[in-house]
């Protein structure tokens, strides 16, 4: 059993929480994720480790309330239990040799990318940080972005905070001002990883992507979050989750992702885990 020490709304749809989890907390590195059983009937669903505290054992998870394990999520309080939290799973983030990197996040991926940015920064890299949200109200993780970045830029949709346009709209605007990255770190929306990989492929600067497809066991046995990268099956939760976004086909991504789509909605319309 895993204790919520911490429960925070950052914003309608999206809950930070804090689990008392040390043996996790111990190993836990940025890129990495746990598997989550909220109670005995629950499914089991992967969430990205977004922060760690070895000396308090503790570890960070960032949600948005989608299905039903995420809605059950929310419902537990400060003082409540999860079931089951496995983890360390997956590989790092690869963080040596970078000295300039442009992390991108796009969303509640900036869950995703707010521990990966935080790793390059304290490994004395450059760190401009590019998040996008659809509006303002949605925005989260400001300040903890900022600290972790030299310059952060935040994106909205509708421009209501200021700056308009996506993502990639400011990421081609620093590229064609003369920024050299080492890399380009992008996490979010396949639509949008996608589109940033493209984007990059025509300057030439690597990029790394956190993919997120269907993943049940978490260790490379069941099969599920199976992605091609380079013409070759890798299992994102082995091999992963971050590849070459030049590499990924995107197309069989996409429609992977939709494989459940139907169970999903049945899922949010009527309760069922």
């Amino acid at each position: 059993m895993y204790r919520v020490l911490r429960k925070r709304v950052l914003n309608p749809s999206v809950t930070w929480m804090d689990v008392e989890a040390p043996l996790v907390a111990r190993k836990a590195k940025a890129g990495q994720f746990v598997i989550l059983r909220v109670n005995e009937t629950g499914e089991r669903i992967p969430l990205t480790i977004a922060d760690y505290d070895r000396e308090k054992g503790s570890v960070t998870i960032i949600f948005q309330k989608v299905g039903g394990t995420t809605r059950l999520l929310d419902t537990l309080e400060e003082g409540d239990y999860i079931l089951d939290f496995a983890g360390p799973l997956g590989r790092p983030t690869e963080i040596e040799g970078v000295g300039k990197v442009a992390v991108v996040g796009g969303g509640v991926g900036c869950a995703i990318a707010y521990p990966a940015a935080k790793a390059f920064y304290n490994s004395g890299a450059w760190v401009d940080m590019i998040s996008g949200f659809r509006s303002r109200d949605l925005i989260i993780l400001e300040d903890e972005m900022a600290a972790v970045s030299r310059r952060l830029f935040v994106m909205t949709d509708d421009g209501s905070n200021g700056s308009k346009g996506f993502v990639t709209d400011k990421l081609k605007e620093l590229l064609e001002q003369g920024e050299s990255y080492d890399l380009v770190f992008a996490v979010g929306p396949v639509p949008m990883m996608r589109a940033v990989s493209e984007l990059t492929r025509q300057y030439g600067v690597k990029t790394v992507v956190s993919m997120n497809p269907i993943m049940i066991d978490g260790t490379g046995m069941c099969g599920g979050c199976r992605v091609t990268v380079g013409g070759e099956v890798k299992f994102a939760c082995v091999d992963g989750p971050e590849f070459d976004g030049h590499k990924i086909d995107w197309d069989e991504a996409v429609k992977r992702l939709s494989q459940y789509r139907r169970e999903e909605q049945n899922c949010r319309l009527f309760g069922q885990i």
